[in-house]
């Protein structure tokens, strides 16, 4: 029972995270009314999130390793209930922009130890994997969810929207205290330094130069350009420490999980984003309505539990993920004719199928992203994974505002019908080689 008592906390975590997001991003019409925020204040305020979550994951999922999971996870909890209380108290931008950078670091630092902890507290196979799936799909739940609870909290203040998440994640430090142990394997060694800072540099920069990809200027290329150049120093500093931050032959192991992965997440933060500007924007429908409308997509919290686990038993994390992509690519097809004078109900097989499809593959992207780790890297390889999935995101919903404030919904709606497809067939391709290699097609086929 302890055990899923532990599930319990985590997922909540995992769940608060995702609401935290949401939530913030319905009431940022009524915190630039209040506090009177420039267009480029307020986009900052939600780029910081993304740049401290982005940009010191690794750095966070090598901590887990070293130092502790419930160590790493406990501290950054408390941290994540100071800094998202001082959001809600803030009276100026900056502070504003403080509260969501280090409520992005403290979740740079949590998800990775969380993912992690589950790994370590239960035994690999099914239940390990049935659990990593009902993480993965309360975390997807957060989010779709968030937007309905961001339209009701804002019409009470918009700073329930930073007072919200501190009354929970403190109920979750409370349970957390009593109910985590540690008993995963550490990674011995020392930090590598240099391999962070120049890691976390580059994505802070590139994370950076995608979020300035909403407004195109000069600078996009000097900051891409060095970005780049300290990925190229961060795999030089790899090759020779004796301790490195990220062994390359991890990379190899994962490398084609975590790039599905982040063209996936790009599809579904795409869709998302211009769905609701269609429905605000363009049929002029308030917070909460387009949040109860969005909520559709919920549906995952009930399929990841409970049906996407039966799915991978019998047909593999491989071929589910691949389902995923697809039903996701057809989704977003369903939904391109949409126009201001089509009814609602057109809307809503396109809607549920998202949520279907993130059913799907979310979760199974938490099995492969541990899969053919060693134990004592499961944190690094979580992070690795939320590098991904965070970049995608960015990357996401950055190109879908670049394309639809110059063209229209239909033609930005391809964003996310080439992600999925892109998604799908590196997952399919992956199958049929790991096929090939066996000899015969498995259900036990990895990503």
């Amino acid at each position: 029972m302890r055990t899923w008592g532990v599930l319990f906390v985590l997922c909540g975590t995992i769940f608060m995270e995702g609401v935290d997001v949401a939530l913030l991003n319905v009431a940022l019409p009524a915190i630039r009314a209040d506090l009177g925020l420039s267009t480029a204040m307020l986009s900052g305020v939600v780029s910081a999130y993304v740049l401290g979550f982005g940009g010191f994951i690794l750095l966070g999922g090598r901590a887990a390793d070293m130092l502790g999971r419930r160590r790493m996870f406990l501290t950054w909890l408390t941290i994540f209930v100071l800094f998202s209380g001082l959001g809600g108290l803030a009276t100026e931008g900056w502070m504003l922009l403080l509260a969501r950078f280090v409520t992005g670091l403290a979740a740079a630092f949590i998800a990775p130890a969380g993912l992690s902890l589950i790994t370590a507290n239960f035994a690999e196979g099914t239940v390990r994997n049935r659990a990593l799936i009902i993480y993965g799909a309360v975390g997807g739940a957060g989010y779709s969810l968030g937007m309905v609870a961001g339209g009701v909290l804002t019409s009470f203040g918009w700073r329930w929207v930073f007072f919200a998440p501190v009354i929970f994640a403190a109920l979750l430090l409370a349970a957390a205290i009593p109910l985590i142990r540690d008993n995963g394997e550490r990674t011995r060694g020392r930090f590598d330094l240099a391999g962070a800072f120049t890691v976390t540099g580059a994505m802070l920069l590139l994370i950076y130069g995608v979020v300035r990809l909403e407004h195109p200027d000069l600078w996009a290329v000097p900051i891409f350009a060095t970005g780049l150049g300290l990925v190229a120093a961060f795999v030089a500093i790899e090759r020779r420490a004796s301790y490195p931050l990220v062994r390359l032959g991890l990379l190899k192991t994962v490398s084609r999980t975590n790039v599905s992965a982040t063209l996936f997440m790009a599809s579904f933060s795409a869709f998302q984003f211009l769905v609701t500007l269609h429905l605000q924007e363009e049929r002029g429908w308030s917070t909460l309505t387009t949040g109860l409308v969005m909520a559709t997509m919920g549906v995952d919290a009930i399929l990841g539990p409970t049906v996407t686990p039966w799915l991978i038993r019998k047909y593999g994390t491989t071929r589910v993920i691949f389902a995923g992509s697809a039903v996701g690519a057809v989704a977003y097809l369903l939904f391109l004719p949409t126009g201001v004078d089509q009814a609602v109900l057109v809307m809503l097989p396109a809607l549920l199928l998202v949520g279907v499809a993130f059913a799907l593959a979310y979760g199974p992207y938490t099995i492969a992203a541990t899969d053919g780790v060693a134990e004592r890297e499961h944190g690094l390889a979580g992070g690795l994974l939320y590098t991904c999935t965070q970049f995608g995101m960015a990357l996401g919903v950055s190109a879908a505002t670049a394309i639809y404030a110059t063209g229209s919904l239909q033609t930005a709606l391809l964003i996310p019908v080439v992600g999925a497809v892109l998604a799908g067939a590196l997952v399919g391709y992956r199958g049929q080689t790991q096929s090939l290699i066996s000899g015969a097609s498995s259900p036990r086929s990895r990503v």
